[in-house]
């Protein structure tokens, strides 16, 4: 018989006008090369042959021929108009059954054209997705320092071959590329659920910040609160911190630390993400511990130095 139009449109032999109609939508608002663009020469392929098998089972003259003799013989032009079987037997007037496909796009358009979600100002337009669903996916400063790759195990709802909806689970792969801030989208189209006359929405996953126990982020700048005592901001001292990455950073304080000063270390802080190569600043914001008490001789002392070194 060479192709299967029931197959094809996922339905009996005696499928009657409402059960072709109800499966034609359904699989070709699934097909649609409006909404397949990672596979569009996969899907517009299949929508054509749900199309054409729609327009042969949906028309009476057509699908007896195809019923009684086969899509050859439907396309060969050999029956004629009067009818197939005295077309058959040789009783007909003799002109050839013209078997025109009808254009897809224009029998989808029949179907959603300016109703349903679907707009025909050109051809079958541009099919209508549900709403998106975002979830938001914490991240570590780790992560969004040195980039990450996550899985994510989804469930979603579908409609199956029989067009009932039902629950699927499936794993996605999350990229997370250095230096992305808080409030990055990674979208996943077509990923979300489904709704009755839509595609299904994207599945949008936004970026949070997890709070860090010893870094704050500030745009692409990297904060850190350093407690040093006064003896230290006075006359000096070694620093060191554990970046993102694991290194170990040494920096010497040989300057008088002031109450309030900025220590700015550049390209220590977190990369950014549309220049590669290139990271913002750590800034290190000092705390100074000033003694809680001192006895007559230390204040003595320290009169007698800080006088000597303001002369």
């Amino acid at each position: 018989m060479g192709v299967d139009y029931y197959n094809i449109l996922k339905v009996s032999r005696n499928a009657s006008e409402e059960d072709l109609k109800k499966s034609y939508k359904r699989l070709a608002m699934k097909w649609h090369p409006d909404k397949n663009s990672q596979n569009n020469k996969e899907a517009e392929a299949k929508f054509k042959q749900i199309s054409e098998a729609y327009d042969v089972l949906s028309d009476p003259q057509k699908r007896q021929i195809y019923d009684l003799y086969g899509e050859d013989a439907l396309k060969s032009g050999q029956f004629s108009s009067a009818s197939p079987t005295s077309a058959a037997s040789g009783t007909g007037n003799g002109r050839g059954f013209r078997f025109n496909t009808r254009d897809a796009e224009d029998i989808f358009a029949e179907f959603f054209g300016g109703s349903d979600g679907y707009s025909s100002n050109s051809g079958a337009g541009v099919v209508r997705k549900a709403a998106p669903v975002e979830n938001k996916l914490p991240c570590s400063l780790e992560e969004l320092y040195k980039g990450s790759k996550r899985k994510m195990k989804i469930s979603r709802i579908l409609l199956d071959d029989s067009g009932k909806p039902t629950t699927v689970e499936e794993v996605l792969a999350i990229h997370i590329k250095p230096g992305w801030k808080k409030g990055t989208k990674i979208t996943f189209p077509e990923k979300g659920n489904y709704e009755h006359g839509a595609a299904p929405g994207d599945l949008i996953f936004v970026i949070d910040e997890k709070p860090h126990a010893v870094f704050r982020r500030d745009g692409n700048d990297l904060v850190i609160n350093q407690k040093i005592s006064l003896l230290d901001a006075l006359t000096g001292k070694t620093i060191s911190l554990t970046t993102l990455d694991g290194r170990e950073l040494t920096i010497p304080i040989t300057e008088i630390v002031k109450p309030g000063q900025e220590l700015i270390i550049p390209n220590e802080g977190m990369p950014i993400s549309k220049e590669r190569g290139k990271k913002g600043s750590l800034k290190i914001k000092f705390d100074i511990r000033f003694p809680s008490r001192l006895s007559a001789d230390q204040k003595s002392d320290l009169r007698r130095v800080l006088c000597r070194s303001i002369d």
